[in-house]
């Protein structure tokens, strides 16, 4: 099935900053007294807005999966849709948060070997997509964001903020997703057309 947007499936920039908001700080709270799920969900928030990982890709995850490197800061994606590997590229914000939440791991007690789980659930299992979802919902609607979005318009609203961010650059953003075929991601520009909104505006009044 051909995937099919519109301006209604993308957060805006000041809903995306009030879910941050919320989520951190929920985590620095949390912090400070010790419950570890707070802590979690800012992180899995973070990804999801800041990588543009599909669900099932952030219970995936592994602690190795996570590249920290200063000039070279990624996510690896090793079983993503297709069964395909890529890389994805992360910003300085997202790379020290997952520097610092790694960190709070070890000091938590939770396994950090290359191969341990980044996310996992509060019994120390296997993040489910279900609880994704619902740590998604739950926060949401916290801040008021409507019910019609879901963890997954956080890869739709990064798509959209990384088009516009790299300056239209379509392939970019094909890559930063993992699409096999361009027509995928081409979506994203024909919805946020320039072109479109400059139009509009010039109709006649």
């Amino acid at each position: 099935m051909a995937l099919e947007l519109t301006q209604e499936d993308f957060l805006t920039p000041t809903q995306v900053k009030l879910l941050k908001d919320h989520c951190h700080a929920l985590a620095i709270a949390g912090t400070h007294d010790r419950r570890r799920r707070p802590v979690r969900d800012w992180a899995i928030m973070h990804v999801a807005l800041d990588a543009g990982l599909r669900v099932s890709e952030i219970c995936a995850l592994r602690v190795g999966d996570v590249i920290l490197d200063s000039d070279h800061a990624a996510i690896i994606v090793r079983d993503g849709k297709g069964h395909k590997k890529r890389g994805v590229r992360i910003g300085t914000a997202l790379r020290d948060h997952l520097a610092a939440f790694i960190a709070w791991k070890e000091k938590a007690g939770e396994a950090t070997s290359s191969r341990a789980p980044l996310f996992v659930s509060v019994r120390g299992g296997p993040l489910t997509r279900s609880a994704v979802f619902r740590i998604f919902k739950a926060n949401a609607r916290a801040v008021g964001i409507p019910s019609r979005f879901s963890i997954h318009s956080c890869r739709h609203t990064y798509a959209s903020l990384l088009y516009r961010a790299s300056n239209y650059n379509i392939r970019l953003v094909q890559k930063q997703l993992g699409h096999s075929s361009i027509q995928t991601t081409q979506i994203y520009a024909d919805v946020l057309s320039e072109d479109a909104a400059i139009a509009v505006d010039r109709l006649p009044q």
